[in-house]
């Protein structure tokens, strides 16, 4: 999958511009502050409908402008218009310039992986940073996951809701809780199934990545779920025995929406015991283990974004990390220090200057 062509109008700090890519590397470089991270978050922004960085859609759209556009040429087995248009009353999206209602129909059509400085919040946040970008990778592979991640979130608000009227009203009937809690159930089970699966994926491939990039392979990520070794008897007598509770708390506290990733490096956890060196070079190995999970589901590359990788990494494992990247894979890489990237890499790359809103292709 590659991106071929963007254009964009009111982004950020960028007025108007037009690039064509190439379809191996894009070296993007510049000082800090000049818009370089702006332009893999249009390409982000355009695949996933949201950024990377946590922003509202609002701020997309720059200063005393009414609304941004963001359009893009995206080729797999066929050449593909992409469309998002954000306003104050909210966005849209346009495939082939026809409009596409939900966004869930829209996600999962662009694959993108994307390492980022702020990815180490992966392993040093809380397990809600951690369930959302579990969430986001698997939604790009399988549309579906998406729809019944949708639909639990739905029906724990109404579980949520309910146990407040039960709080208040002790005569409420259990029925429709009866009703909910099954449903939810059923639908967390689908949810867990594909977690399971995609980190069992994920295990099989990322202690040899980061192997090649520091030497050592032992690391892996734990998946913890109240759904662990699924059992719906017993899931259903947890649901009752946390009945009291719920009501007392008015929120559902059993479920896949508290699930959980560890990283483990021989064994200990490496939010607690790896350097941030460690840290960061273990999510660059989740992200190379992605790539690959992506094609082996959806038999092609992802577009692959790698923003200020060499901010705080040693040139020996700069260069292990893109000596690791196939040259069929389309990739992004922003950087204030052009020459860290080697003569090989840099031979058949296109080159960007960013100037503040301009880019120059050199």
């Amino acid at each position: 999958m590659k991106i071929q062509h963007l254009k964009i109008l009111n982004f950020r700090n960028y007025e108007k511009l037009e690039l064509d890519f190439s379809p191996n590397y894009n070296i993007i470089y510049g000082n800090n502050g000049v818009g370089k991270t702006n332009l893999v978050e249009s390409i982000y922004v355009l695949a996933l409908t949201k950024s990377f960085r946590g922003s509202v859609d609002k701020v997309f759209i720059m200063n005393n402008k009414d609304v941004c556009r963001i359009e893009g040429v995206v080729s797999d087995e066929f050449q593909t218009k992409y469309k998002i248009i954000v306003n104050d009353s909210g966005k849209k999206v346009k495939i082939n310039d026809t409009k596409i209602d939900k966004l869930s129909d829209y996600i999962s059509r662009i694959s993108i992986v994307l390492f980022h400085p702020d990815d180490l919040r992966f392993i040093k946040d809380s397990p809600s940073i951690r369930r959302k970008a579990m969430n986001l990778e698997i939604s790009q592979l399988h549309n579906i996951y998406l729809k019944n991640l949708n639909m639990y979130n739905k029906l724990v608000k109404q579980r949520n809701s309910y146990l407040k009227t039960i709080n208040i009203n002790a005569y409420s009937s259990s029925d429709y809780l009866d009703v909910l809690t099954s449903k939810i159930i059923d639908c967390g089970e689908k949810i867990y199934q594909s977690r399971k699966e995609y980190i069992d994926l994920i295990n099989d491939k990322i202690g040899n990545y980061y192997n090649q990039i520091c030497g050592i392979s032992d690391l892996k990520i734990e998946y913890i779920s109240d759904y662990k070794d699924f059992d719906k008897k017993k899931i259903i007598k947890k649901y009752k025995d946390n009945l009291q509770r719920d009501i007392i708390l008015g929120k559902t506290t059993f479920g896949v929406h508290h699930d959980d990733l560890k990283f483990k490096f021989n064994g200990q956890d490496l939010k607690d015991y790896g350097s941030e060196g460690q840290q960061k070079n273990a999510i660059i190995a989740y992200k190379l283990t992605e790539i690959d999970i992506f094609k082996q589901i959806k038999k092609d590359y992802p577009i692959f974004i790698l923003d200020d990788l060499f901010s705080e990494l040693d040139q020996n494992k700069i260069n292990n990390i893109l000596n690791l990247i196939d040259d069929n894979i389309q990739t992004f890489i922003t950087t204030t220090e052009i020459d860290k990237i080697n003569h090989e890499i840099l031979e058949k790359s296109k080159i960007y200057k960013v100037l503040d809103g301009e880019v120059r292709e050199d």
